[in-house]
């Protein structure tokens, strides 16, 4: 089956083949027909199956039969995250080239008042984070009486960031009468009762059992001493050790990310990092710069776990086992791609055994063990740890040889003079685990954090800070 079998406009298919698309993926062929007939769906897909497309396409040829209505835009997107609403953004941009569609896209970080000005002219398409919505609502800024046609994307990653009472919110101010689109990777109780609620007779498709992997992706687990040393020795075996053509790796904190970053780029990688205390236009320009190949490690927080569409990614290696298990299978999924082989690392330390059995609990699966080459056999402490005693105060104390090694910059970097040491050790060790746990650093914007993650103390990584200005690719008027 092609895409001109799917019923789709010739304008839309010449955008589609001028991008490079020839054959539908199994999502795309069973939910566009569905769409273009008009009727609810419910989407079940694993990630990097095509499922953007597979409402993007059916809604540039609806949306481009009917005519812009001022302050009251046609259709609405609801993302979780900045980077996934850009992200729909630019599949407007490239598959609309030949329609003359307009677009707004409101999220946190961009000044309103510019939002406000698109808003008033009329838009065929509303793409909106949650928040930044709600907060346009509060304000009496939009209507959405007009709105004929919602997306709710990636609905499992709104009910762990907690926007689901504002999903529902927003759904009773639009028309009754509207068509519904819901995708989501997993199908937990909460989402399948939103659905009930607020969808009519859908038609459900799902192209693979909700939780799997593709089974394109070989999975490993590599278990590693405790010590963040011994981890990222392992790690650097495991790159030198595979033919690694690029690779993103995953880590919890922010933190993590900027250190390992560090170790990787002092050892010779060609790594780059993006994480939640970047701003916007820095972490498109390091998305750039690796998807250009200037660089071919990326150390992400989970900021760009779920979404992103970075091709030909080869190796996926969860530094830090993920605390949740829905995140693995949205990790590992950046690889392994439209049909492509990959391969996925997991570094898997001892107080890590309960998130490894919940992952392989939601998946089905075991997965593999293995050891590797020139990883540490044990619990590797950096020689300047075990030279110099610390003071705490002040006054000398004992060494401490069975606490956990310090940040990367204290552990692997030349030791400094003695007299150097004492005092500024202590609080700028201390300071960013404050900053990990309290969050107060976050910057304003649409998304909320996770209720499960904070209830353990655990640092959520949404998308915090695009205070840059808008790239050109989101422009707001499409084909013209």
């Amino acid at each position: 089956m092609s895409f001109a079998d799917l019923g789709l406009s010739d304008d839309l298919l010449r955008a589609v083949t001028d991008a490079g698309y020839t054959d539908p993926t199994p999502i795309q062929r069973q939910a566009i027909p569905s769409v273009l007939m008009g009727k609810d769906l419910i989407g079940i897909a694993q990630t990097g199956t095509g499922k953007t497309a597979a409402f993007v396409l059916p809604m540039i040829d609806i949306l481009g039969e009917g005519r812009t209505r001022a302050l009251m835009p046609r259709s609405l997107i609801l993302e979780p995250t900045r980077e996934l609403a850009a992200q729909v953004a630019e599949n407007f941009v490239k598959y609309g080239t030949n329609h003359k569609l307009s677009m707004a896209l409101l999220i946190g970080g961009v000044q309103m008042g510019d939002q406000v000005k698109a808003l008033e002219k009329g838009v065929d398409v509303l793409i909106a984070t949650p928040g930044r919505l709600m907060d346009l609502f509060q304000r009496g800024k939009i209507l959405l009486t007009g709105c004929n046609l919602l997306v709710i994307d990636e609905a499992d990653r709104m009910l762990d960031m907690g926007f689901i009472p504002d999903i529902e919110e927003i759904c009773t101010k639009l028309p009754k009468s509207r068509q519904t689109l819901l995708f989501s990777a997993t199908m937990p109780p909460v989402i399948k009762k939103l659905a009930d609620k607020f969808l009519n007779d859908p038609k459900r498709v799902e192209v693979a059992r909700p939780a799997t992997t593709n089974t394109n992706i070989t999975q490993r687990i590599v278990e590693v001493p405790g010590s963040a040393f011994a981890k990222r020795e392992t790690l650097r075996a495991l790159l030198r050790e595979d033919d690694v053509t690029t690779a993103i790796i995953f880590c919890n904190r922010k933190t993590t990310v900027r250190e390992l970053n560090k170790s990787l780029k002092k050892h010779g990688f060609r790594s780059a990092e993006i994480h939640g205390d970047m701003d916007q236009p820095a972490r498109i320009a390091e998305l750039d710069r690796f998807k250009a190949g200037d660089v071919n490690i990326l150390v992400a927080s989970d900021v760009a776990a779920r979404g992103l569409d970075i091709k030909g990614v080869s190796h996926v290696y969860n530094f830090d086992a993920p605390w949740h298990p829905d995140d693995y299978v949205h990790r590992i999924g950046r690889t392994g791609r439209a049909g492509a082989k990959g391969t996925a690392y997991t570094l898997v330390a001892p107080d890590d055994a309960e998130n490894i059995a919940e992952i392989e609990k939601l998946t089905g699966q075991k997965i593999e063990r293995v050891k590797v080459a020139g990883a540490p056999a044990r619990d590797a402490e950096s020689p300047k740890r075990e030279a110099a005693p610390r003071r705490r105060g002040g006054r000398k104390a004992e060494a401490e040889p069975q606490r956990k090694p310090e940040p990367e910059a204290e552990i692997e970097a030349a030791p400094e003079p003695e007299a150097r040491a004492p005092r500024e050790a202590g609080p700028r060790r201390n300071e960013a685990p404050r900053r990990e746990r309290g969050g107060r650093g976050r910057g304003r914007g649409d998304e909320r954090p996770e209720p499960r993650r904070q209830a353990r103390g655990e640092q959520d990584e949404p998308d915090d800070g695009w205070n840059g200005p808008v790239p050109d690719f989101l422009k707001y008027t499409l084909g013209a």
